[in-house]
């Protein structure tokens, strides 16, 4: 790590549980970013920032001026370009150290597995449920960590799962239901900084991963009209595929 690394990360590195190792190991670590719109624009750039070294954004959306409210890495320039690309453009330039590889393709049971292969996290900002499944689905053959989270109206959810742990529910034990519900932005609304609130959650629950830092197996339930935290306390669903696996 040169001297200009030093400076950038030096508020990071004094704390205690990251140091330069923990620096260090940010710097080695794969995540993949499964969605680049309002929840993957903080998630990506926050991450680009603190330095970890090799970043996937996969998103095969293009920008619209509706989506330049909440998310935060695209202008009225960008309109009609492809998010993973802008998003990706953006996080290099918010730190040239870290690599970042961009997508401009939807995530499908047929390339999931190829395409977050080798990831240490898998991050799920697609705000639908077919993908959550497919990143569900894939982490738990692959053995990769997820955080999925979502935001709507003025609610924002963020549960984090580890397949290597006995204790942690997978994504269809906590929701069973592959039916897809329309809880999408355009049918519900959203308040755009209620998304950067779920995203840098999430962006934390990824650098805690890197660091191991435990993550508890809960649900976090964020309510922005009384601008409460709740947390609910989950365990494996016994009749859940993933008990099998």
């Amino acid at each position: 790590m040169n001297d200009d690394q030093l400076l950038r990360y030096s508020r990071q590195i004094m704390l205690p549980g990251v140091d330069l190792d923990g620096q260090l190991a940010l710097a080695d670590a794969r995540v993949c970013i499964v969605g680049a719109g309002g929840l993957g624009n903080p998630v990506g750039l926050y991450l680009a920032a603190a330095g970890v070294g090799h970043l996937t954004v996969i998103d095969d959306d293009v920008i619209e001026l509706s989506n330049i409210a909440r998310q935060i890495a695209y202008t009225d320039e960008d309109v009609g370009a492809s998010k993973a690309e802008v998003l990706a453009r953006e996080m290099r330039r918010r730190n040239p150290h870290v690599s970042v590889v961009a997508h401009s393709q939807r995530l499908t049971p047929q390339n999931a597995a190829a395409m977050i292969s080798g990831s240490q996290v898998v991050v799920d900002c697609s705000d639908n449920y077919a993908a959550r499944f497919t990143i569900n689905d894939a982490c738990l053959a692959l053995a990769i960590p997820a955080i999925f989270a979502a935001a709507t109206a003025w609610q924002g959810q963020i549960f984090v799962t580890n397949p290597a742990s006995a204790e942690h529910p997978c994504y269809e034990c906590f929701n069973p239901s592959r039916d897809e519900l329309d809880a999408s932005c355009a049918r519900n609304g959203i308040l755009g900084p209620l998304v950067g609130m779920i995203a840098s959650q999430q962006a934390v629950e990824v650098l805690r991963l890197l660091l191991g830092l435990p993550a508890a197996p809960v649900l976090q339930l964020y309510d922005g009209r009384d601008s409460q935290w709740h947390r609910i306390a989950m365990a494996p669903r016994a009749a859940c595929p993933c008990r099998s696996k």
